[in-house]
């Protein structure tokens, strides 16, 4: 059997990640940079030239104009935090690299903290990247699918019309390399011409190329001031067309992550 590429790309290694971010002094260092990657500026006057103050916990800057002290962590996810930094970097390290999932419990457990502490911190980071997520939409060319979660239900309806399937779209966008940058995903109501013209509005950016496997609701791309391109599928299945096996690895890994971190899932939740 061949290699998949896509399964063997290098990542950031536990010992790599030691190294980067394994003391407070790193942590705070990495957190100040990307805050302030020109230097620090007052959130209040805008004025670069402060004092530091060491004495608090955290670093503390002073602004010599308006006398205005802004922590390092004021205004951002650890505000107000009794953890250290390095704690908040493994957690952020451990959810990001965890391809099958994490639940708030194997969180607790490997971090050593209680269980409602654990469960907050997960809470606060899937939060922060909902928040990131939606500050941009997808361009250039665009992969998209027509996905179910949930199976179906004994003694319920088979297929689409499953009472436990839940529709959603899901969607990537490809370097001109064919390189995935950014995926989009979404509940919808069903897949009908209007509820993805809807998405479309809010999740793409006018004038990209939107590819599918035809069906026939994804001509809502174009009421939304997309192109669509329709790949045939010629008898094949979508997820055996090589066109799409960026959208079908990120379909698969989000399965594998949900199945992983959770042993039943409310899929209407």
């Amino acid at each position: 059997m061949a290699m998949n590429r896509i399964q063997f790309q290098p990542g950031l290694s536990l010992p790599a990640f030691h190294a980067q971010f394994g003391t407070e002094k790193q942590c705070a260092d990495a957190l100040e940079s990307a805050r302030w990657p020109q230097g620090f500026r007052c959130p209040g006057c805008g004025n670069g030239d402060y004092y530091l103050l060491t004495a608090k916990k955290h670093k503390t800057f002073q602004c010599k104009c308006c006398r205005l002290q802004t922590s390092l962590i004021a205004g951002t996810l650890f505000q107000s935090t009794q953890l250290a930094l390095t704690i908040w970097f493994l957690a952020i390290y451990l959810v990001s690299q965890a391809k099958t999932g994490l639940s708030a419990l194997d969180l607790k457990r490997q971090l050593g903290m209680s269980y409602p502490t654990a469960w907050l911190v997960q809470q606060k980071l899937m939060q922060t990247m909902v928040e990131r997520d939606a500050q941009y939409k997808l361009c250039g060319n665009v992969q998209v699918d027509d996905p179910y979660l949930g199976g179906e239900l004994a003694g319920g309806k088979a297929g689409r019309g499953s009472e436990n399937k839940v529709p959603f779209v899901a969607a990537i966008s490809l370097s001109s390399e064919g390189r995935p940058l950014y995926i989009k995903m979404a509940p919808i109501p069903g897949f009908t011409r209007k509820a993805l013209a809807i998405w479309a509005n809010e999740d793409l950016t006018p004038g990209c190329v939107v590819t599918s496997d035809g069906l026939g609701c994804f001509a809502g791309v174009i009421d939304a001031g997309c192109q669509h391109k329709v790949i045939v599928a010629g008898g094949r299945k979508p997820k055996d067309l090589p066109e799409f096996n960026w959208i079908n690895t990120v379909l698969g890994n989000l399965k594998t992550s949900m199945g992983g971190a959770y042993h039943a899932f409310d899929f209407a939740k």
